[in-house]
């Protein structure tokens, strides 16, 4: 049964929130831990598809998410002068976009706000009841274009950036994007499948090991910490994902063979569990508000892969569902004190069924 929202915290120093990847992704370390049990070794992820083929030699199938980061972070100025720092969260409809926006006190409606050196222009039309404004940009057809060229990736706010430094945000166009990336619309980047390159993917297919994709958006919920101590009263941000019918195929035929299905990142997680809920067999797409917390009966997914989360989230009360909160804890301290790097650009874990 889950508890107090301060039992899912623990101490991290500041200096193994990662700042930016390693070098080579797939050099990163890789946790591995058997699912429920303390049970814990450690590796690179270079070395996952040894580790699956080991592990499964019947096979598996590993599900990703291909969702693409959309570069939605804006700089400007507002009339008069005054700078400005707007996050894009959500397109209502085709040209209106619903912004968080820094240093918003002057701003009134029907001002004209400029971005991006007037390359990008919207105008304000109302403050919204969670303090976000609606913005409406002209020549929507165009926008997602001029924003590619001249958007900001919108980082998570424990990587620290100057803003006007123009050669590191450029790095992170490519940095904070997976190999999988395909699909325009998320916030944050579904941060598991960071780690994959070419390589670990020739090595899964030279194993057998099969890959299916799916699509979830990650939303500016991804970023929030729970704030209230009861866990049933925090309100899910809903996302969009589809489940393609050939990935809907692929999960079947993988349990129809005593398979294991592992999810790449805890976006895939609330996305496959959420599928399963819809029953729809044949596929599906639509929004997702699916609040995995201890206790938690997972249909689908058999194993994760996944970084090493904030406290007091709701991606800690996912894999601590899937895993065990105390041995989730155990895990986390053990590699806080073998320097991993964690949160978006460090390092992760895999956590595999027990028994194999």
């Amino acid at each position: 049964m889950s508890a107090g929202l301060h039992l899912y915290h623990y101490d991290l120093p500041p200096h193994l929130i990662a700042q930016s990847p390693v070098a080579e992704r797939d050099r990163s370390r890789l946790l591995l831990l058997r699912r429920g049990l303390d049970s814990i070794a450690h590796h690179t992820f270079r070395e996952l598809p040894a580790l699956l083929q080991e592990r499964f030699p019947g096979g598996c199938l590993l599900v990703v998410n291909n969702t693409r980061v959309l570069p939605r972070r804006l700089f400007g100025s507002l009339p008069g002068g005054g700078a400005l720092d707007a996050l894009l969260v959500e397109e209502e409809r085709p040209g209106l976009w619903r912004a968080m926006i820094r240093n918003a006190r002057r701003i009134q409606p029907g001002m004209t706000l400029q971005f991006s050196g007037g390359e990008i222009s919207a105008r304000a039309i109302e403050r919204t009841g969670e303090g976000h404004w609606r913005l409406e940009f002209p020549d929507a057809g165009t926008l997602r274009k001029r924003l590619e060229r001249h958007g900001m990736i919108p980082l998570p706010p424990y990587i620290r950036r100057d803003a006007g430094d123009a050669a590191q945000h450029e790095a992170d166009r490519g940095a904070y994007q997976t190999v999988f990336a395909a699909v325009d619309g998320a916030i944050a980047a579904p941060t598991a499948g960071l780690h994959f390159t070419p390589a670990v993917l020739d090595g899964l297919r030279s194993r057998d090991i099969a890959l299916a994709e799916l699509t979830l958006h990650v939303g500016i919920g991804t970023f929030a910490k729970i704030q209230d101590e009861d866990l049933s009263s925090h309100v899910m941000h809903r996302e969009w994902f589809e489940i393609p019918q050939r990935t809907s195929a692929a999960i079947q035929e993988a349990k129809a063979r005593r398979q294991p299905v592992i999810a790449v990142g805890t976006t895939t997680v609330r996305a496959l569990e959420s599928w399963w809920r819809e029953g729809r067999p044949d596929g599906f797409a639509g929004w997702s508000d699916l609040y995995i917390r201890p206790p938690f009966s997972f249909q689908v997914v058999d194993g994760l892969i996944t970084n090493f989360h904030q406290p007091r989230t709701t991606l800690m009360l996912m894999v601590s569902a899937f895993h065990g909160r105390e041995q989730l804890l155990a895990a986390y301290g053990l590699a806080i004190a073998h320097d991993y790097r964690f949160f978006s650009y460090g390092d992760c874990m895999a956590i595999l069924p027990a028994g194999r």
